[in-house]
């Protein structure tokens, strides 16, 4: 109904009071580009005339932003599908919303066949890119940030494609997310490669999503490093992610998420985490220097985030079928966050130890047992694994690595379909 109104709208103008209009327009032209929101002026014509583009927008449109820093009040949407949105390029097209007033993202989507492509979003009230319920998006060469560095009161999500379909993320960047800087969720046929993360508290998280590979990605300075989660809540359950040849390292930010959020219960320090999802494979990273522990395997009972909003009826809480190998390790777990992780390390590896590259809070299905197909293998090396104990309140944590002897059947690259 919405792009009917507006192609009313534009056919109006096009009949003749588009003059009239241009006119009245440049009369208010020097008060629009030097209106004034906190301490920034807003670039209110240049602003206007792309959401102008935006809600006239048809299939196969492309609409260019010109290089420049401009500051825009309020969030950009778009509801039309096939659209292109492009600037001049990462470091020459910078559109900053500080002090915006209106609409939370910088901008929305709610269309297929998008692309998104070289250009700055910075300092978004809310999430700074959100593509909801979608096919075929595309975001290339994107960077999105919070200037302030990390702060609680920054946006939740970064890159937030939400309920889509076939979607590929590429030569990226995200910082100062309060959630995730790079966030898949409840989504099917996911490709997020060559991206980098920083300063967030979730790096690059992959929730609820089915067929995602994760590659060729650095995530350095997050309080967790990339993320594999399901939660809950949500009605379509995650499974196979592969998550391979990334840099995981240093990701030792201290947790500034919301109280509350599922990311609040990250702990500093945490490289790859795996949280209640299935078949998942880690393999050929080279992850280092993620002081708890540079994997963690989780299920939801150990997670703190337990939810009023319910359980989705069939929601499995166990990580099933988790395989890390080949993976390059080096350091990390010297220095676990939170009492009860430093007391375990010491007491069981002394002062100047660290905590295993694997750190598995031991809870599994009792109901099913732990089938083969379930288990979770690690053929890395000589690195351990340690389980923590959870389900008898850590009273008899120990490393134990041959119930992790084990193989399991190797997952099928993602295959986007062409964009044509």
């Amino acid at each position: 109904m919405r792009q009917s109104i507006t192609g009313a709208l534009g056919a109006a103008w096009r009949a003749g009071g588009l003059l009239v209009l241009l006119a009245a327009l440049a009369g208010c032209q020097k008060t629009e580009t030097t209106a004034q929101v906190g301490d920034q002026p807003v670039d209110t014509a240049l602003q206007k005339k792309i959401q102008e583009q935006l809600l006239d927008a048809q299939p196969g449109s492309v609409i260019e932003i010109p290089a420049g820093n401009y500051h825009f009040d309020r969030g950009l949407s778009l509801r039309a599908n096939g659209v292109t949105l492009k600037g001049a390029g990462l470091d020459k097209t910078i559109l900053s919303f500080k002090n915006q007033v209106a609409g939370p993202e910088g901008l929305i989507v709610y269309a297929s066949d998008f692309t998104l492509e070289g250009l700055t979003i910075e300092d978004s009230k809310g999430d700074a890119v959100k593509i909801n319920d979608g096919e075929n998006i595309t975001i290339r060469k994107v960077r999105v940030r919070w200037t302030g560095g990390p702060k609680t009161s920054n946006g939740a999500y970064g890159l937030y494609p939400v309920k889509t379909r076939n979607v590929l993320i590429e030569d990226s960047e995200a910082y100062g997310a309060s959630d995730a800087g790079i966030y898949v969720g409840q989504s099917t046929d996911v490709v997020v490669r060559r991206c980098r993360a920083e300063q967030n508290v979730a790096g690059i998280e992959i929730e609820n999503t089915v067929n995602a590979d994760v590659y060729d990605n650095v995530a350095t300075g997050n309080t967790g490093g990339i993320l594999v989660f399901n939660m809950p809540n949500l009605s379509q359950a995650g499974h196979g992610t592969r998550v391979y040849k990334n840099q995981v390292f240093k990701n030792n930010l201290d947790n500034f998420g919301a109280k509350g959020t599922a990311v609040a219960s990250v702990p500093a320090g945490s490289g790859v985490v795996i949280n209640a999802n299935s078949k998942v494979e880690i393999f050929d990273n080279d992850i280092a220097d993620n002081q708890t522990a540079n994997v963690i395997v989780s299920s939801y009972f150990s997670t703190g985030y337990f939810t009023d909003s319910g359980v989705e009826k069939g929601y499995d809480p166990y990580p099933r079928a988790i395989y890390v190998l080949e993976n390059r390790f080096k350091g990390g777990g010297d220095s676990p966050d939170g009492l009860d992780l430093k007391t375990l390390k010491t007491v069981l590896f002394g002062l100047n130890g660290r905590l295993p590259d694997v750190l598995w809070d031991g809870y599994v299905d009792t109901k099913k047992g732990w089938v083969a197909e379930d288990r979770i293998c690690v053929r890395n090396g000589k690195i351990d694994v340690l389980n923590a104990d959870g389900p008898n309140k850590y009273k008899d944590p120990k490393v134990d690595n041959k119930p992790h002897d084990c193989e399991l059947p190797r997952l099928s690259p993602v295959v986007l379909k062409s964009r044509t």
